[in-house]
């Protein structure tokens, strides 16, 4: 819900030309469609991919897709590598390896890496790539696929993400951003729905609007990921729907290990494509390629009855990761008084001692102290539950305000909407010797 507005958010009408953020006027990373004047002059299309960066692709279906490849090391560090950078950049040096060979969950490389991808998918195809460079997936290729109808309460964003090889993808899905007014109808839409195909108990029920955003991007998602399933370019050409060739890179082999993950909304939109992959036979191809799927900040998807049938499901009890920070009122949504929810999977927890953030933050007047990370995630052997109503929100909302004051950081509080900021998730898993996700 409350997390860093996306810079990537598509148009919803396709017969206008060019399109941006949502913003006025475009930022850096903002995707325009059509050519852009750079220093007086059109920059088409493959100039754009032959400098590394987005192109972006408005279908008749009524998505958008945008691509784009990583900047290259030396783009990165233009000014060479210093003799520290030997050790800190990229953070992990055999990360498609470790991506394909870890095989018990939660692992802490894997989690920094997902948590960091779950907050990068606020921004566009461009960053999201250059991110997971930076981590060391080094020359991936993102694709970014988008939908967005206002009146259905539909905002729905994925990032797919292709090592250079192509055996390793990662599905991330964006978010709630604070300041678009239909996330925020969408998580306050509490009214189940029937999941389409049989799963569980008659009334195992989900909520209407995380599954609507899943659905309205799915078949894209899943074409794309049985694309790269075999050997071989994964786009598709905008002009006739045909795999594309010439300039796209053949992949080395076909996908081997596929991991998803999202924070916030972006969790619960995971955690539905993940039960989908696994109880519908035509995805049967890939289900034994995921591996895993990690959430952050994520709010309940579905009823009891639901949840059940997810727990006896041996993937969605031991690799669905849950992680929920401190006094994050989301994973506490929806509130009971809007019907029985209930989560399924691994829940890990951070817990923050304020008092003592607090006095750092005293003696940081003084600049004489050294505020440590804390909030570890440990194990919770019993799941967050719903808060009673939509007066938890309220204090949520008064406790956001009090953290922003030294003095008041410290009282207590039920639920505080600072916790659910996608930096704290990412802070929380990061092990002790990485210093950031830029490899500083």
């Amino acid at each position: 819900m409350f997390a860093q507005p996306g810079v990537f958010s598509p148009a919803v009408s396709e017969i206008v030309p060019t399109f941006r953020s949502r913003g006025d006027h475009p930022g850096p990373g903002s995707l325009v469609s059509g050519d852009r004047k750079v220093d007086g002059v059109a920059e088409t299309t493959e100039r754009r991919q032959q400098a590394g960066r987005a192109t972006d692709v408005p279908k008749a279906d009524g998505l958008h897709v945008s691509d784009a490849e990583a900047p290259s090391y030396e783009v990165l560090r233009p000014y060479g590598r210093s003799a520290g950078d030997a050790n800190r950049f990229p953070v992990y040096k055999d990360l498609e390896e470790h991506l394909l060979t870890t095989h018990e969950h939660p692992d802490p490389v894997v989690a920094h890496v997902m948590a960091t991808c779950a907050g990068y998918a606020y921004s566009d195809a461009e960053t999201v790539a250059m991110i997971m460079a930076r981590l060391g997936l080094e020359d991936n290729h993102c694709r970014t696929i988008s939908m967005s109808v206002d009146g259905m309460l539909i905002d729905s964003t994925a990032h797919l993400v292709q090592s250079r090889s192509g055996r390793v993808a990662i599905l991330a899905y964006r978010g709630t951003p604070p300041l678009n007014g239909i996330d925020w109808l969408l998580n306050l839409e509490v009214e189940p729905e029937q999941i389409i195909y049989r799963y569980g108990e008659p009334c195992s029920a989900v909520h209407a609007g995380f599954y609507r955003n899943v659905r309205a991007t799915r078949y894209e998602v899943l074409g794309a990921l049985m694309r790269a399933c075999r050997p071989g370019p994964v786009r598709v050409s905008p002009h006739d729907g045909s795999e594309a060739d010439g300039g796209d890179r053949v992949m080395d082999g076909g996908l081997d290990a596929l991991y998803i993950t999202g924070h916030s909304l972006g969790g619960a939109m995971a955690a539905l494509m993940g039960v989908m992959l696994r109880h519908e036979d035509k995805f049967r191809e890939l289900t034994g390629r995921l591996k895993a799927i990690y959430t952050f900040g994520q709010p309940m998807v579905g009823t009891p009855q639901f949840a059940a049938a997810a727990e006896r499901d041996d993937f969605l009890r031991e690799k669905v990761i849950r992680y929920v920070y401190d006094k994050d009122p989301v994973p506490h949504l929806p509130p009971a008084s809007s019907g029985r929810y209930q989560h399924f999977g691994k829940e890990y927890r951070s817990t923050v001692q304020r008092v003592s953030s607090s006095l750092f933050g005293l003696l940081d007047r003084d600049g004489c102290a050294y505020r440590p990370r804390s909030g570890d995630p440990k194990y919770a052997p019993l799941p967050t539950t719903q808060m009673p109503g939509l007066l938890g929100l309220v204090l949520a909302n008064l406790a956001f305000l009090g953290n922003k004051f030294t003095l008041t950081r410290s009282l207590p509080m039920v639920y505080s909407f600072e916790d659910h900021l996608p930096q704290h998730y990412i802070s929380a898993v990061t092990p002790s010797d990485v210093p950031n996700e830029f490899g500083d």
